[in-house]
């Protein structure tokens, strides 16, 4: 397991990581009645979106009604379904039935379109049980598979849910239990955000995830977890020892992710400013990266300090989940990002921010001019 440190986070100089401004013009929202945030494409095995009918392709988000307070909406998060194509984004509605998942609430998680164009596995997070009176924070990592149906008037969906499967638990010599933490912002501890990768160097085809470290003291003590596949389908998956810690720097390192690039395997994952422990040193919220020879590590900050994009710092909040694709686009939504209305608590986006390009080279990572 490899350390990521405050002597790497001492080391950064976010003025040269950091995104452009979001303006108004770039706030263009999907849908008047729903937020969204953590977005994922259904992709192909190599991590690439699928490629639809016209150059078309499915994408899934975390979503919710709209509430004054934007932070409700984590009490209510479903996964969606969306349809990018030349002409922007459509909202298709909950990419699963009511009552299906067993959570509740649903979490980010990745999706994957079979070789027969048509057979969908969603890898996900139940978080909390279905019916619970108060939401809990138990998370739990499932898969399930769905049928596409051809486009119609109300454009492709989903159907024939089946299969959901719990895929593998916390093993408690190197995770934490999910539910081990408070319910307040910052403090909650993770089991959450599978993200699947296909090697395409040996086939091998692995899920991360967000975890928590048992074995660190310190309440700052985020990780990224693995799970190894152990069948040609994709239904039985083992889980590994973790691959990075942050224990005594950071209690969160969100929605893990592996690419694969001119030999060297990249792992990147979010995180915000106020998940460091306060005591020092502490990075912007931003998308943090690694590199490795190989997928269990050793693994080595990229940038030297693991920092590759970040918010500005005149906006420190404006966007957040940030997920790099295997063309090295990177995808995001706007989170805070600007002077509140009078009426509101805060400024949210809630909804997919401009991309942006990384250029990658050995060790090191930056945005594309």
């Amino acid at each position: 397991m490899s350390p990521w440190t405050a002597q790497h986070v001492a080391a950064i100089r976010d003025d040269e990581a950091a995104l452009p401004r979001i303006a108004l013009a770039d706030v263009a929202r999907v849908s008047a009645t729903i937020d969204i945030w953590d977005a994922w494409p259904v992709q192909d095995a190599d991590g690439r979106p699928s490629a639809l009918a016209g150059d078309a392709t499915l994408w899934m988000a975390l979503a919710s009604p709209r509430f004054p307070d934007p932070d409700e909406r984590h009490g209510h998060a479903r996964i969606h379904l969306f349809r990018k194509d030349a002409g922007g984004w459509t909202h298709l509605g909950p990419a699963m039935p009511d009552g299906f998942s067993p959570g509740s609430r649903e979490w980010s998680g990745s999706a994957v379109l079979g070789e027969d164009r048509r057979t969908l596995t969603l890898y996900f997070t139940a978080t909390g049980l279905r019916g619970e009176p108060a939401p809990t924070f138990a998370q739990r990592i499932y898969r399930a598979e769905a049928s596409l149906r051809a486009a119609d008037a109300n454009g492709p969906v989903f159907e024939d849910w089946r299969g959901l499967t719990e895929l593998f638990v916390e093993d408690p010599r190197w995770y934490m239990a999910s539910d081990a933490g408070s319910g307040s912002v910052g403090t909650i501890k993770a089991f959450r955000d599978p993200a699947f990768f296909q090697d395409p160097a040996t086939g091998q085809r692995y899920l991360t995830f967000a975890g928590s470290d048992a074995c660190s003291p310190s309440a700052f003590n985020g990780l990224v977890g693995l799970a190894v596949a152990q069948d040609d389908a994709n239904r039985s998956w083992a889980i590994q020892p973790p691959i990075v810690t942050a224990a005594g720097l950071n209690n969160e390192l969100e929605r893990p992710h592996l690419i694969y690039q001119g030999g060297a395997y990249y792992l990147f994952w979010s995180t915000q400013r106020h998940v460091f422990d306060p005591a020092g040193p502490t990075g912007p919220t931003g998308l943090y990266g690694m590199v490795a020879d190989r997928v269990e590590g050793p693994w080595a900050p990229l940038n030297g300090s693991g920092l590759v994009l970040a918010n500005p710092a005149e906006a420190p909040a404006q966007g957040y989940s940030w997920l790099v694709l295997p063309d090295l686009t990177v995808i995001s939504f706007i989170d805070n990002w600007g002077p509140p209305a009078a009426d509101e608590p805060r400024r949210f986006g809630a909804t997919f921010a401009p991309e942006v390009q990384l250029v990658l080279d050995g060790a090191t990572a930056r945005r594309k001019a």
